[in-house]
């Protein structure tokens, strides 16, 4: 078992413990109100870890705290993964970032795109163009989530049993064949909306390697980084570190645990989108991987090209999600001033963005209020996790992001 520890005192590497102990005292009164459970926060710079944080329990009922091993389940974290993965194969010639995507998923080879209507009275025509590989990386697909309700196209993928995103009981093949039979929202390339792309480049990366996603990920990331605790499930040695999983209560009086993500055994559907479970060594391990541009330890799993490509604003004229969202459930403040790479969101415009962030600054959450963020022109990496699934929006994120920019001395 890895443990991630403190490695450098905060001074060493301009950090002020001040303000770090203000963070911490920050989120242990999200805890002691009983708005989260627990949590750990871990910040590094230039890749030594100058604070390490626990906070509160990773199963309340049972009075189990919160530990450096803590292993938690860390959703659409998971898609920044397995776009590594996927620009791995590109690298060997395996894979292209304007294949169609119907070169390897043939469901896909009809795509049509929803016009008007309805229900059983929806009209849609032949798409322009085939959805690519760099449309499923970018979440430009004119693919979507059943659980948005804005768009009718939302509603058919409900209707298809797609509220989860994935039919009772499929396997990634046979969830991917329920995508390809619905209509795009919008033409490939044309907007931005966060999607079910991630578990359609997680199948993309299973036919072309011959592999299952878990085998594969575990094979040519996790082993080869030193990832030991990062994967699809949970094995009997790891459960007593596993948190439980929150929810916000509807009354809005705290929180109550609620069925997470099941990683007992072998799951069906391997989701490329958000199967993941790692503890925070395995993403200190991911996040330094990318801070150092594709190396780590001796081991180079991508060029520095490639790494700066996936940390590069990709939407078109320089859009940000706010700008290029297709829905309205992407038109909000905190979409201003943030692109987005192959499967990061980048900060393109400091000045725009709600929390200060330096340019170029990339990551990802996950719902369960898990954060993660690499800030290159700072040499800086962040992790945050906890288990509770908010039912509003919340300003956790960036008071994290604020508290840690009040601690860096030469910002």
């Amino acid at each position: 078992m890895a443990l991630l520890r403190q490695e450098v005192d905060p001074r060493e590497v301009g950090l002020d413990g001040k303000a770090l102990d203000r963070l911490d005292q920050h989120f242990a009164h999200y805890v002691d109100e009983g708005r989260l459970p627990g949590y750990l926060v871990s910040v590094a710079r230039g890749g030594r870890v100058a604070h390490l944080a626990t906070h509160g329990h990773r199963d309340i009922a049972a009075q189990l705290p919160v530990q450096p091993d803590t292993l938690w389940r860390i959703y659409s974290m998971t898609k920044p993964v397995t776009s590594v993965a996927a620009l791995m194969l590109m690298e060997e010639g395996r894979l292209s970032l304007d294949d169609p995507v119907a070169r390897h998923l043939p469901a896909f080879a009809d795509a049509r795109v929803y016009e008007s209507g309805s229900g059983a009275q929806t009209r849609t025509r032949p798409a322009d163009g085939p959805i690519l590989v760099r449309h499923l990386m970018t979440h430009t697909s004119g693919l979507t989530f059943g659980f948005y309700h804005t768009h009718p196209v939302d509603a058919l993928y409900r209707e298809a049993g797609l509220e989860s995103s994935v039919p009772p009981g499929a396997n990634l093949a046979e969830t991917i064949d329920v995508y390809a039979r619905l209509p795009m929202q919008f033409e490939p390339g044309t907007q931005w909306n966060y999607s079910v792309a991630s578990n359609v480049l997680g199948r993309v990366i299973e036919v072309v390697s011959g592999q299952p996603l878990d085998v594969h990920l575990t094979e040519r990331i996790f082993g080869p980084l030193g990832m030991p605790d990062a994967g699809f499930e949970v094995g009997d040695a790891q459960a007593a570190r596993l948190a439980e999983m929150y929810g916000e209560k509807e009354n809005g009086t705290g929180i109550e645990p609620i069925p997470g993500l099941p990683l007992r055994g072998r799951p069906r559907f391997l989701s490329g989108s958000g199967g993941m479970v790692a503890g925070a060594y395995d993403m200190h391990r991911f996040m330094e991987l990318l801070r150092r541009r594709g190396e780590l330890d001796g081991v180079r799993l991508l060029t520095p090209e490639t790494v700066d490509l996936m940390t590069t604003n990709q939407l078109p004229g320089g859009a940000d999600l706010r700008s290029f969202g297709s829905r309205p459930a992407h038109d909000e403040p905190g979409n201003d001033g943030v692109g987005f790479g192959l499967g990061v969101s980048v900060v393109i415009d400091p000045a725009r963005t709600l929390a200060p962030a330096g340019l170029g600054t990339f990551g990802w959450t996950g719902v369960a209020t898990t954060t993660f963020w690499v800030d290159p022109s700072r040499d800086l990496t962040v992790q945050f996790m906890t288990q509770v699934r908010p039912r509003t929006s919340h300003t956790m994120f960036r008071d994290l992001k604020q508290l840690v920019h009040d601690a860096i001395k030469d910002a």
